[in-house]
């Protein structure tokens, strides 16, 4: 029987068909998964990177909420033509405290990855208030009712407890401070230094501009900070990985 009789017995016999790709995605499942019981940690650590501030947070879970990760992933790909638009690649660590993360290749909107720093918080504000209104084109509906929604730090010190459960390393001190932390972020005239002790790097103002904490301020904190953890002047990958 030759190869090509072989093939044809495959073919034409549903058991054996089964029965063969089941055997070739077992050893390959095999192959792949069986080496990570055996390595420490599959994400390299990166300087810089940490666990969310309380009110970054509670704006990733409003970006959850609104399913803005339908049309908008965080995952720059290596191709030329992402990161001459896009910026660095993505690296695992950056989204190594997201439960859950916000990868994929679904973009009606462009990639969120990198957006902290290249608008300001009027042009958010004004994006997610109409997005028409600086982007003609736009597909995205309207958020504006964010800015009305008032919000305090009732339950911030459970959703941290809950992120710690699963390997967030939020400590005692952190914890202890959420509701401090939470308040000091939006308001510069705060006592802020210890906010900016336990997240480095955390961005501190009225980001929405108006009083109070809305929703849009938690939301804005949470995209300003996407992507400026991580210093890539001077990033050099692990050449062991």
């Amino acid at each position: 029987m030759g190869i090509l009789d072989k093939h044809k017995f495959l073919e034409t016999n549903a058991t054996a068909l089964l029965v063969g790709s089941l055997l070739v995605v077992s050893i390959g499942g095999i192959v792949e998964i069986a080496p990570l019981f055996w390595i420490e940690n599959t994400i390299e650590d990166v300087e810089g990177v940490r666990p969310y501030s309380p009110l970054e947070l509670t704006g990733r879970d409003i970006y959850v909420r609104e399913g803005c990760y339908v049309c908008h992933s965080q995952m720059i790909r290596p191709m030329r033509d992402e990161v001459e638009r896009y910026g660095h690649y993505s690296l695992a660590a950056e989204s190594q405290y997201d439960h859950p993360f916000q990868w994929g290749s679904k973009r009606t909107g462009p990639d969120l990855a990198r957006v902290g720093g290249r608008y300001s918080d009027e042009w958010h504000v004004d994006h997610l208030t109409d997005p028409q209104s600086v982007v003609p084109e736009s597909v995205m509906p309207k958020y504006g009712y964010l800015a009305t929604r008032m919000i305090e730090p009732t339950y911030i010190t459970d959703l941290m407890n809950t992120h710690r459960f699963v390997g967030v390393p939020y400590d005692d001190e952190m914890i202890e401070a959420a509701r401090q932390d939470f308040l000091a972020q939006a308001d510069p005239d705060s006592d802020y230094d210890g906010l900016l002790e336990r997240y480095p790097g955390a961005q501190v103002r009225n980001f929405d501009g108006a009083p109070g904490i809305s929703e849009m301020d938690a939301i804005i904190a949470y995209m300003q900070m996407l992507g400026t953890l991580v210093d890539f002047s001077t990033f050099e990958p692990d050449p062991a990985r």
